[in-house]
């Protein structure tokens, strides 16, 4: 072996050991700021962490990509407040707080691990919440579980094969067999700044709500071990989505869909467009003229209702939201 291989081996080395140890402080400085503040249930699969509020009728919350169970404590659940419903945040296996499965990037394995958790909190069917990534998981939910679900609520759902393309160069990176386990050591490093900074588009035209990184918990993201199971998680979903597409015809339950028109992470017409073709008689879309990707900020309050009244066992109509102010 050449002097200059070795070399540069050598100076590959140092940077790996140099980014392990960035990372373990980094991830010790985040989940000091940003702590677990739910309950862990061991599912015997692994231990499952979820965020419980208020009584009454169950909803089940499921959070999307890059995210975590807090998303829904900025402006949904504080609209849920006081409304007779229990909520079940749920950091989806391998993020957050939740420990990971084997193969926990499958979309049957997600719900698997949600369905085994809340087993042991509640026995009651349930409206069950899901944006973006969480839509994709909540969908499962429902097709695996039907008797445990009322309805389903979607947010900015992905939900059908969207073709090619849609992969971020970094998530490619991070999702390979062994170099991904190096990059991953260097998220910390610049992700934070990154994130923050793409927020506006994230939410355009809406505005971002202040405080919101601080609030969601943004960093805990660059933890290594949960930047990849992001990554691999993203990597997957087309083929996982192109199989369970197949069965949304078994759907047999209200579906409300609030799509933002300006959303440029999901197109709508990829994904609520085609639920709403595959499922004509469940789904109601509710499309927002004024939203990106994350409508369940602005429009908390319009949402929290419509959970509210599906709660409750209440028919929701596209014509509801024909109204001012919805239903």
């Amino acid at each position: 072996m050449s002097v200059w291989m070795k070399s540069l081996i050598g100076v590959l080395m140092f940077v790996c050991l140099a980014g392990c140890v960035s990372s373990a402080m980094y991830r010790e400085r985040v989940e000091t700021r940003y702590p677990a503040i739910g309950e862990r249930i061991d599912t015997g699969q692994a231990k499952q962490h979820v965020i419980r509020q208020g009584e009454g009728q169950p909803v089940l919350m499921i959070h999307g990509a890059s995210a975590n169970a807090r998303e829904y404590l900025i402006t949904l659940a504080p609209e849920l407040k006081n409304a007779p419903v229990e909520l079940f945040m749920f950091d989806r296996t391998g993020h957050g707080y939740s420990e990971r499965v084997a193969e926990g990037n499958a979309l049957g394995n997600q719900a698997e691990v949600i369905a085994e958790a809340y087993t042991k909190l509640s026995d009651d069917p349930g409206v069950v919440v899901g944006h973006s990534f969480g839509g994709a998981v909540a969908l499962r939910y429902a097709l695996d579980y039907p008797s445990r679900v009322k309805a389903l609520v979607l947010i900015a759902p992905v939900t059908h094969d969207w073709g090619d393309g849609g992969v971020t160069w970094y998530n490619q990176l991070a999702g390979l067999p062994v170099l991904g386990h190096g990059f991953s050591q260097l998220a910390p490093l610049v992700g934070p700044e990154a994130a923050r900074s793409s927020l506006k588009s994230l939410f355009s035209p809406a505005p971002v709500p202040e405080g919101y990184a601080d609030k969601m918990g943004v960093d805990l993201l660059f933890r290594p071990d949960v930047f990849r199971n992001n990554a691999r998680d993203v990597l997957t979903l087309k083929d996982e989505l192109a199989e369970q597409e197949k069965r949304y015809s078994e759907l047999n339950i209200p579906i409300i869909v609030f799509s933002g028109s300006y959303d440029t992470v999901l197109k709508p017409k990829l994904h609520a467009a085609k639920l709403r073709r595959d499922v004509p008689d469940h789904v109601v879309l509710v499309k927002l003229d004024d939203e990106g990707h994350m409508p369940h900020h602005r429009k908390a309050e319009l949402i929290a209702q419509t959970i509210s009244r599906l709660a409750r066992g209440e028919s929701v109509q596209e014509t509801d939201f024909e109204k001012p102010n919805g239903p």
